[in-house]
């Protein structure tokens, strides 16, 4: 299916079409399973390609706003990428080139199962759940026991992996107990960050421990790649030399992959669930919350050096995403994502450009000092209904606005009402003092 259709070649198409030219030019008799297993797997594999084309389109549809400014133009454009007519129209057949690229599927180890194609039963009374699937050979059913007394429902997805099958299948969100969890009444901002998961426009944060996680992991691995790498020469040197007994051992047995996933795995899975309890924490008393788009990137000048951009590589800002996207649409809470443009640069007492040393971010007009991550969350709730600054507004287009806003008198810049490190508007000294 990737191979065939995950390009340019399967716009437009869907999955009965596909099935329907299938079975008339006879492909579907070489697959050797049953018609529910390869038709199911079409389908799947269907959606997963609309959805990578999808994203490609979120940066078309981008492209198309920075184009043109007339409405009817937009609208044309708009509505021919949503339907998959791109390939008629040069710019957008262009665009879509550029940031869609050829997709590849390595999964091997999943079967989709349909809703009326298994069945759920238990050999003991208030007993652990059994599962019955369909087979390689016609009415033969697969039987998997389940650690759960709760039967799954709807479409299965059952995975293989380390010797266990793995049941997944969707739930109504708003059957979950955190969805019945009451909102804030606030308008709150707030900034994604390496060392916690976020820290919110009162300049309380929230997950404080993601940044052990990811350095530790991300240092782990660095050791741990750097050890494999020299027993892969080795393994290699001995398959040159002829000695293919001598590598087929060292690839068997120090060179595996099981201990490595069942770690990633759980570190995941450690992640995630910090992240998604930062965010609770913050729908907790926030109605709104506004927050930075990262998917766009920026050039910075500031060169890294290679630890810091192995650790950043390892950030999580996916996660946060998906975290807070998720977590408010099932409580009730509005999320609203501005242009995240030299949002930890500016101070929000006098609206100018400050001096960053370290997390710490020094007003060059009146010298208050403020915590960076503190100053980004206030510029973030800020920029919600900017007339000047939108979300698709260039950065060097933020930069001149942000910088004429500064140029204006002090006391038609300067936002009394905020409050910097400490609740005081003065400059505060930070002194070490050596033990």
């Amino acid at each position: 299916m990737w191979q065939r259709y995950g390009s340019v070649s399967g716009a437009g198409l869907s999955d009965r079409k596909i099935r329907d030219t299938w079975m008339a030019d006879g492909t579907a008799e070489l697959f050797g399973v049953l018609a529910n297993a390869w038709k199911e797997t079409v389908r799947d594999a269907v959606a997963d390609i609309a959805a990578n084309r999808a994203a490609a389109k979120a940066a078309v549809r981008k492209a198309i706003h920075q184009r043109t400014l007339d409405q009817a133009e937009r609208k044309r454009m708009y509505t021919a990428l949503k339907r998959d007519a791109w390939t008629e129209d040069p710019f957008l057949a262009r665009q879509m080139r550029k940031h869609w690229k050829r997709g590849r599927n390595r999964t091997h180890n999943q079967i989709v199962v349909r809703s009326d194609q298994y069945r759920t039963f238990t050999r003991a009374e208030d007993g652990n759940i059994w599962l019955a699937v369909p087979g390689l050979q016609r009415r033969q059913l697969v039987r998997i026991p389940l650690n759960t007394t709760v039967a799954p429902s709807g479409t299965l997805r059952l995975i293989l992996r380390g010797g266990c099958v793995e049941v997944h299948y969707q739930i109504d969100a708003s059957a979950m107990p955190s969805s019945a969890c009451p909102t804030g009444d606030r308008e709150i901002g707030v900034d994604k960050g390496y060392t916690e998961v976020l820290t919110d426009s009162d300049g309380q944060r929230h997950g404080t421990e993601l940044g052990v996680l990811l350095t530790s992991e991300s240092d782990y691995r660095k050791v741990k790649s750097a050890r494999r790498a020299k027993i892969r020469s080795v393994a290699e040197k001995a398959r040159e030399a002829g000695d293919h007994a001598k590598a087929d051992r060292i690839v068997s047995n120090n060179l595996g992959t099981v201990k490595r996933d069942r770690r990633s795995s759980r570190w995941q899975q450690t992640v995630r669930t910090t992240t998604f309890r930062a965010v609770h924490a913050v729908v907790d008393k926030a109605a709104l919350i506004a927050a930075e788009d990262l998917t766009r990137t920026f050039t910075g000048r500031a060169r890294r050096g290679r630890n810091v951009n192995r650790r950043l590589a390892a950030w999580t800002k996916g996660v946060t995403a998906e975290a807070l996207a998720s977590v408010s649409e099932r409580r009730g809470s509005v999320l609203t994502l501005v242009n995240a443009a030299y949002t930890s640069q500016v101070v929000p007492c006098c609206g100018v450009f400050g001096r960053r040393s370290g997390d710490r971010l020094h007003c060059t007009r009146c010298g208050v000092v403020w915590q960076a991550d503190h100053a980004a969350a206030i510029n973030v709730l800020h920029r919600v209904g900017d007339p000047d600054i939108t979300p698709h507004t260039p950065y060097q287009r933020v930069k001149s606005i942000v910088q004429q806003r500064a140029d204006r008198r002090p006391d038609q810049t300067a936002d009394p009402g905020l409050q910097p490190i400490g609740g005081e508007r003065t400059i505060q000294l930070v002194i070490e003092v050596d033990q």
